[in-house]
Order: C-alpha cells, then sequence, then structure tokens
C-alpha cells in the first residue's frame, strides 16, 4: 500500500508541523485578547446600564480578578490532568459563553448579580487560558530557539486592537451590548474550535502534562515547591508590576477619559485603542531589542517609559499629552509579562510550574488593582489613582536583573518545521 501524504499542516507523524503549531498558537492568543477587549471597551457601557457608582463597579471587576486567581491557582494541575490542548479548547468554549452572559445580563435584564457571576466565570476560564497559551508559546519558543514569546502576546494586543474598534464603531452608531458581545461570542467560538485542532497532542514544556510521549509528569508537591524559590517571586514581581501597567489601563482607562477629561463614550474606547496599538507596536518590535539588547536593559528601558507616559497623562491635561502618554504607557508596559513568562520558562524541568506561579502572581494585581484603584478613584479621581500603578512600576524596574538570561534561553538550538 501506498503510504497516505500528510496534509501541508502535518508531519507524516500526524502531527502539526513547527509551523502550524506555531500559527495555531498565535490564533488562541488573538482570540484572547478580542474577548478581553470585547468587556474592557465597553465597561462604560456596562456601568450604565447596571447603574452602579465607581466604586460599585470595582468591586464587579475585583469579582472577575477573584475569578482569574482561582483559575491560576489550579492551571497547572488541571493542565497537568488533561494536558494544555484540551484545557485551552474547554476554557475557550466556557470564556465565550460567558461573555455573552455579560452582554444579556448587563443590557437585557440590568442583573447586577448575574453579571457578577459571568465576570467571575470569565476571569477563571482567562487565568486558565492564559497559563496555558504561555505554556504553548514558552514550548513553541524553545522548539525554534528564538526569543518570539513578545510576538504571541503582540497577536494577543492585536485581538484587542480589533475588539476595541469593534467596541467603538458599534458604540458610536448605538449597537446594543447584547448584541454586540453575542456576535463576539459566535465569532471566538467557530475561532476557538478552527485553532485548537491544530495544537499538537504533546507536551510542551517537561513535566506538565501527559497527553504524550516525555519526562514523568511532575506532582502536585513539585509544582507547588516552586513557591519557595526566590527567582520565582523576583520574576513574579517584575510581572506583577508591569500586568498592574497594561490591566489599569485595560479596566479603568476609558473610564478615566470618560470622567476625569469628559470624553464622551467612543473617544474613551478609542483612547483604549490607542493604549492597545502601542502595546502591540512594542510587541512586534520587541523581539528584535531583545536579541539585539538582552533581557534586563529592554526591561528597565521598558519600565522607564511606561512611568514618563502615565506621569504626563496624570499631569497634563491637553489631548494632544494624553495620546503621547498613553501611547508612551502601552509601549513601556508591553514587554513586561511576555519577558516574565519567558524568564519563567528558561529552565525546563520547571518551566511549567513556575509560568503557572509567575503568572499567579503578576496575576494578583488583577485581584488587588480593580477595587484598590476604584475606591481611590471614587474619593480622589480615577487619574490621581493612576498613581499607585507608578509606584508599582517602579518597583518592577528594580527587579528587573531576575529576568536575565539562564538555562534554556542560552542554550536552545533551532528546529525546523518538522516533527517534535
Amino acid at each position: 500500500m501506498s503510504a497516505t501524504p500528510s496534509s501541508p499542516g502535518t508531519t507524516h507523524s500526524g502531527r502539526p508541523s513547527l509551523a502550524a503549531w506555531r500559527l495555531a498558537v498565535f490564533v488562541v492568543f488573538a482570540i484572547n485578547g478580542l474577548a478581553m477587549a470585547s468587556w474592557f471597551a465597553r465597561t462604560p457601557a456596562i456601568r450604565d446600564a447596571l447603574q452602579v457608582r465607581t466604586d460599585e463597579f470595582g468591586v464587579l471587576i475585583a469579582g472577575m480578578a477573584v475569578g482569574s486567581i482561582t483559575g491560576l491557582l489550579g492551571s497547572s494541575h488541571v493542565i497537568a490532568r488533561i494536558g494544555t490542548r484540551a484545557t485551552l479548547l474547554v476554557g475557550l468554549v466556557v470564556s465565550m459563553g460567558s461573555i455573552a452572559l455579560l452582554g444579556i445580563g448587563s443590557a437585557t435584564f440590568g442583573s447586577y448579580p448575574l453579571v457578577l457571576v459571568a465576570l467571575v466565570v470569565f476571569g477563571a476560564t482567562t487565568g486558565i487560558i492564559d497559563v496555558a497559551m504561555n505554556v504553548e508559546g514558552a514550548g513553541v519558543e524553545q522548539a525554534q530557539g528564538r526569543s518570539i514569546m513578545p510576538w504571541f502576546h503582540a497577536s494577543w494586543s492585536l485581538g484587542t486592537i480589533v475588539g476595541a474598534a469593534a467596541a467603538a464603531g458599534l458604540a458610536a452608531i448605538g449597537v446594543g451590548l447584547d448584541a454586540h458581545l453575542l456576535g463576539m461570542t459566535a465569532l471566538g467560538l467557530i475561532a476557538s474550535i478552527l485553532a485548537v485542532r491544530h495544537l499538537p497532542r504533546h507536551r510542551a514544556l517537561p513535566g506538565l502534562d501527559d497527553d504524550g510521549p516525555g519526562p514523568e509528569r511532575s506532582t502536585f508537591a513539585e509544582r507547588m515547591a516552586i513557591w519557595r524559590e526566590p527567582r520565582t517571586l523576583i520574576i513574579g514581581a517584575i510581572v506583577l508590576g508591569m500586568a498592574f501597567a497594561e490591566g489599569s489601563a485595560n479596566d479603568w482607562l476609558a473610564l478615566a477619559m470618560v470622567d476625569g477629561r469628559g470624553a464622551d463614550e467612543a473617544t474613551g474606547a478609542l483612547a483604549f485603542g490607542v493604549f492597545a496599538t502601542a502595546m502591540t507596536t512594542g510587541r512586534i518590535a520587541g523581539v528584535w531589542v531583545l536579541d539585539r539588547f538582552g533581557r534586563v536593559p529592554v526591561l528597565r528601558a521598558s519600565a522607564l517609559l511606561a512611568m514618563v507616559g502615565l506621569a504626563l497623562l496624570i499631569l497634563v491635561d491637553h489631548p494632544v499629552a494624553a495620546g503621547i502618554g498613553i501611547f508612551a504607557w502601552g509601549l513601556g508596559a508591553s514587554l513586561g509579562f511576555p519577558v516574565g513568562m519567558s524568564a519563567a520558562a528558561d529552565e525546563p524541568s520547571k518551566a511549567a510550574a513556575r509560568v503557572a506561579a509567575v503568572a499567579t502572581v503578576g496575576y494578583f494585581a488583577f485581584l488587588v488593582g480593580p477595587p484598590l484603584l476604584g475606591f481611590l478613584g471614587e474619593q480622589f479621581g480615577l487619574l490621581n489613582a493612576f498613581w499607585v500603578v507608578l509606584v508599582l512600576i517602579a518597583v518592577a524596574f528594580i527587579a528587573t536583573p531576575a529576568a536575565r538570561e539562564r538555562g534554556a534561553s542560552r542554550h536552545a538550538t533551532p528546529v525546523r518545521d518538522a516533527p517534535h
């Protein structure tokens, strides 16, 4: 019998090639970004539909953050049980469903409890998806032998740009939240199913899942022991500060422009779009910059740029200054999270557990940040509350030496688009 030729995206072993694996990870990151922006950019409309105060809205965002932390804490154990591929499929489907519930709960029913439940579920699934897609990204990065993690996060940012642009356009023409978010749900579900089926059934990083050949799966105790390592916690501090810089814009920038600068809802969504564009620009250019200068100098320069941009936005009440400040803030915040994930994955034997732990520490920003900024914003205004963000970026600046290249990042050997 003659052999059956493999499809263009697969090898003769039936597994996707490195190129197909890489493309599938790009798409998963983009879908996650699209879903997040669909929520972020419509926060003013959701607040108005529910008729709540800024601090009450902060509690809603905190509910999402609690869900995120819960998902992150359980992520490595879920992935170890069912593998990254299955985790991403289930997580993306449930996440899209919660986006639909968010739209119906706010615009159709005006139900604060229903929106809170939707955000808790959305946060939990997003936390699990975040770790799983970063593990897949780290696996591709190490297989390719180049620091391309910022490109995956650029794909996430590109998804947020598309989501923010859609939200701004739909808000400008008066499309309701329920119609908007139901449409995003349908789009996300189709894209998720098509993308995940092209992820390989194998272990992205050693010691994590057992859906293919490789070293024995790590134990629960081994995965938890990573929390006692100083390097894990210091890398987590970098990600904490830079995730706070990114997350505070995601959650509060549109509202800050509406409440603090008197902008309309469409302009608030546009401001978030400027931030998302800067994030994407930084992540696309970041791979070349990291190749040339290394992690530590790039992270230091990024933190400084974010602090300058944020200070400009807070202190200068002028549209041009706001635009420049928002872009500088986004550009400076763009590399902290992806570089932190790459640093966490440097040692292959600990990569999966450390990626999960560092992501959890970083997402702590989403737990303490929303209510803190919400309560401070109620008392002093959201723009003044952003001074807290600037302080945490300074902490990340101090911690940057922990991200210095070591382990797998120094010795990775590029492979061709062939079986793994």
